[in-house]
């Protein structure tokens, strides 16, 4: 099945409960679109939908980006594992300058470009993995919860500390999840997000959004 008409079959256009400015392509329930995925669409190797969701992280960060538009205002932007693009989407709105939404998923690639045009917004994406290489320059990088598995973790914040070290505000939304390394982080904001409980472990999950510390960020520069 194609992934627009997939997206359409299995999701419905409803706003984001912590930020009801935006309307998202979501599943209603989290076990049939996973099992949808997995029996139909398992034969070509497509990931889980997470894009069908709107996580905790992602939700505090577009929260937070909405009422500080003046961090992204005028300035590129790069949503970083953007999923349903929800973070991408509020700096849109915010009025970046640009917005660079990242995605190797297929299907997020096509959720974020249908989550886009729902909400009257321009936001550019690409399948390209930054983490393989130094990746876009942008003045902005939003990360909404990328640190669910080690590898994946450890990657990312490679990544980030290398865009600090290009002088970009980095901006995590992240719920204190397994592999988030939050001593490297300071929080700035922190929201009661309602969440689904068949993916969570609440129907309410405390975030935090947090700026990558800048002690770290030159330590980790400064070392061989």
């Amino acid at each position: 099945m194609p992934t627009r008409a997939f997206i359409v079959a299995n999701t419905k256009l409803l706003p984001v409960p912590l930020v009801p400015e935006i309307v998202l392509h979501l599943a209603e329930e989290s076990l049939p679109i996973w099992q949808k995925t997995e029996e139909e669409l398992a034969a070509n190797n497509i990931p889980p939908p997470y894009w069908a969701f709107a996580w905790a992280g992602g939700q505090a960060l577009a929260r937070y980006v909405l009422d500080h538009p003046e961090l992204v205002a005028g300035r590129c932007v790069l949503d970083l594992g953007a999923g349903s693009g929800l973070a991408g989407i509020a700096a849109a709105k915010a009025r970046a300058r640009s917005v660079l939404a990242v995605e190797i998923d297929a299907f997020a690639i096509m959720a974020i470009a249908l989550n886009a045009e729902a909400n009257g917004v321009a936001v550019t994406t690409s399948a390209r993995d930054p983490l393989a290489d130094c990746g876009p320059d942008a003045d902005v990088v939003l990360v909404g919860d990328l640190f669910y598995e080690r590898g994946l973790a450890e990657r990312v914040l490679t990544y980030l500390a290398a865009a600090r070290a290009r002088r970009a505000l980095v901006l995590v939304g992240d719920p204190r999840r397994s592999y988030f390394p939050h001593d490297r982080f300071e929080p700035v904001a922190e929201y009661s997000v309602p969440v689904t409980r068949d993916l969570e472990d609440a129907e309410i999950k405390r975030t935090a959004v947090w700026r990558l510390a800048e002690t770290w960020t030159a330590q980790r520069a400064a070392s061989p």
